[in-house]
């Protein structure tokens, strides 16, 4: 439900851990027109672009997202007034409505993301467009932690055949 819940992933971990859920932002950079490694969808977020990068955790400091998200460097303080807050506590306090479009979960593993967890894999991730008055605002891409599992119980994964 966590990945394909079109709710806030921040309030989802919220609700789960009983902590609040604070960032701690990575970078912030333009990138200008280049595609970044982004999911293909970025190209429709109109440049130029600024990408953000930051750890989700809760207020005792354990790791639980990964997300780096891609705005229209012109309007992304329309949005993030505050850039040290969630992006949902941004929206929530000037009450956006927004229509999240959920474009692809993934299942896998990335040996630095592991290790920045703390956590052996795999790690699930999605992507989704962020749309607002009918324009998309941004792109998401979210990559959860295993000690998610201690909330959410085990993850079993068939073998394949």
């Amino acid at each position: 439900m966590l990945l394909l819940g079109d709710g806030s992933p921040t309030r989802h971990l919220q609700l789960l851990t009983g902590e609040p859920t604070e960032v701690d932002v990575i970078d912030m950079s333009l990138i200008g027109m280049d595609n970044d490694h982004a999911p293909e969808q970025l190209s429709v977020i109109p440049g130029p672009r600024l990408r953000r990068q930051v750890w989700l955790r809760t207020a005792s400091g354990q790791r639980l997202a990964y997300a780096t998200s891609w705005w229209e460097a012109s309007h992304v303080d329309d949005y993030l007034q505050n850039r040290s807050l969630p992006i949902w506590a941004n929206l929530a306090k000037m009450r956006t409505e927004l229509y999240r479009d959920i474009q692809g979960i993934y299942l896998g593993n990335n040996d630095v993301l592991a290790q920045a967890f703390g956590e052996d894999g795999p790690l699930w991730g999605r992507h989704y467009l962020f749309w607002h008055h009918g324009r998309p605002i941004t792109i998401i891409y979210e990559v959860f932690s295993p000690h998610l599992c201690r909330y959410l119980g085990p993850t079993a994964i068939a073998p394949q055949s």
